[in-house]
C-alpha cells in the first residue's frame, strides 16, 4: 500500500463472548483492503466479561500487532465499550463490529468503498438484500421495523435498517457528536444526533444470521423502549433549539469536542 494509505479502525464491544471471540478475530485481522490503499486496526474493549473473553483476545493480541485490546474494569454497556474503542482508533474511518458472529466480514469492502467516495456515514442493511434476515425473530424484526419508522420520522432519515451493528463512520465526525450512551441505546443516540444535523447516510446490503437468546444474544424488549425514548428526547429537545451546522470533519482523525445542542444531554 501506498503511504497515503487511509486506515480503518474496526471497534469490537465484546462481553462474555468467549465462545465466538477467536473465531470472529480470525475473520476480522484476515480481512484485505490493500486493493482500496486501506489498511486495518480492530480495537477491541473488553466490558467487563466474567468468562475468557479478555484472556482469549489477549493471547491472540500477542501474535498480531493489528489488535489493540482495552478492558473495563467492570461491565458498563455496548455504548460505553464503543466509546472506549473510539478513544483508541487511529484510522481516519471506524467500523463498529459486535463480538457474536451474526454479521460477516464479506462487505467490508463495499462499506469502505461507499466511504472513500465521500460518504460520512455508511450502514449495512440487514433488509436491503433480503425483506426478512436469516433466523430474525419476530419480536425483533417488528422491534426493527417500528424504529427504523421512527428515526425516519422525527430526523429525516432514509435508512431500511436503524439498528445494524454494521456502521461505519468518518473518525472525526463520530468522536465530534459528543455521545453519552452507555447500553444498546448507541444506535437510536447515534440516529438521532445525525439526523439532527442532516448528515446522509449510505446503505449497503449485508448478510446477517441472527443468534437466539440461548446462544447469547443480549438485546430485548427493554432496550426498544430505551431506544424510544432517547429518540423521543433527542426530538423533543430539538424543538426548543437553533439547529447547528454541519461539523467541519475534513483533516485528520484527532479527537474533537463534542458537538453541543442536539436534544441529548
Amino acid at each position: 500500500m501506498g503511504q497515503s494509505a487511509k486506515v480503518l479502525s474496526i471497534l469490537i464491544p465484546a462481553w462474555n463472548e468467549a465462545a465466538t471471540i477467536a473465531e470472529l478475530l480470525r475473520r476480522v485481522l484476515s480481512v484485505d483492503l490493500s486493493h482500496l490503499n486501506v489498511a486495518i486496526e480492530v480495537v477491541l474493549c473488553d466490558d467487563g466479561s466474567s468468562d475468557a473473553t479478555a484472556t482469549i483476545a489477549r493471547r491472540m493480541q500477542a501474535s498480531h500487532p493489528a489488535l489493540v485490546v482495552v478492558e473495563h474494569g467492570r461491565n458498563q454497556g455496548k455504548g460505553a465499550a464503543v466509546r472506549t474503542a473510539l478513544d483508541h482508533a487511529r484510522g481516519e474511518l471506524v467500523l463498529i463490529q459486535d463480538a457474536d458472529l451474526e454479521y460477516g466480514v464479506e462487505e467490508y469492502g463495499e462499506l469502505v468503498a461507499a466511504a472513500l467516495n465521500g460518504a460520512q456515514v455508511v450502514y449495512g442493511s440487514r433488509f436491503l438484500r433480503r425483506r426478512y434476515p436469516t433466523g430474525m425473530q419476530l419480536a425483533n424484526y417488528l422491534g426493527n421495523r417500528l424504529l427504523t419508522w421512527l428515526a425516519n420520522t422525527l430526523f429525516s432519515l432514509h435508512i431500511t435498517d436503524e439498528a445494524t451493528c454494521l456502521k461505519l463512520f468518518n473518525t472525526r465526525l463520530l468522536r465530534s457528536l459528543g455521545l453519552r450512551c452507555r447500553g444498546f441505546e448507541f444506535c437510536p443516540e447515534v440516529n438521532a444526533r445525525l439526523g439532527l444535523l442532516a448528515v446522509p447516510i449510505v446503505e449497503v446490503p449485508v448478510e446477517y444470521r441472527a443468534r437466539s437468546k440461548a446462544q447469547g444474544k443480549k438485546v430485548s424488549w427493554r432496550d426498544a423502549l430505551q431506544a424510544v425514548w432517547v429518540m423521543g428526547s433527542a426530538y423533543a429537545g430539538s424543538r426548543l433549539r437553533q439547529p447547528l451546522p454541519l461539523p467541519d470533519v475534513a483533516g485528520s482523525a484527532s479527537r474533537a469536542e463534542p458537538a453541543n445542542g442536539l436534544g441529548l444531554q
